[in-house]
């Protein structure tokens, strides 16, 4: 994988036809987004049904999306490493270390972001104006972010 974005990366870096390509395919996708954002009538549709979920069901869940998100391997990889001294006598013992410092920091602040979600979640679906707003925010943020990209040099 890491051989592919590096390959990926090279030829964008490279050729400016295929970055220029890429960065206004970007462009237009993030336009068409805040297009069919707007285009909408009404409030954004929220599934207000919540279907109960076992906790072995949400845990499997969780620990899939983060094994598999490759996110995850670069940055434990990329910036962890700088952190084990090079006279370490065991560094994959302090990677492991250093790894679970930063999950149960992770999980701390998402624990939080969770509580503060699930608490204002019915003051903020309930209400066809609050809503009405937030797709007009998304809208403006895809367009916002379009601009920019039409705008950015390598």
């Amino acid at each position: 994988m890491i051989a592919a974005m590096l390959g990926l990366a090279a030829i964008l870096h490279t050729s400016a036809m295929a970055f220029a390509a890429l960065k206004w395919g970007g462009v237009v996708y993030l336009l068409y987004m805040a297009w069919q954002a707007l285009r909408e009538r009404g409030a954004l549709a929220v599934d207000t049904e919540i279907k109960p979920r076992s906790s072995g069901r949400v845990i499997l869940t969780a620990i899939l999306i983060n094994i598999l998100n490759p996110k995850l391997s670069i940055f434990f990889l990329a910036f962890l490493p700088q952190f084990i001294a090079v006279d370490e006598a065991h560094p994959l013992t302090r990677m492991v270390e250093l790894s679970f410092v930063f999950m149960a920091m992770t999980f701390a602040v998402f624990a939080v972001y969770g509580l503060f979600a699930a608490s204002v979640r019915d003051r903020v679906i309930t209400r066809p104006k609050v809503m009405a707003w937030l797709r007009r925010s998304f809208a403006a943020g895809f367009a916002l972010l379009g601009a920019k990209l039409a705008f950015a040099e390598r």
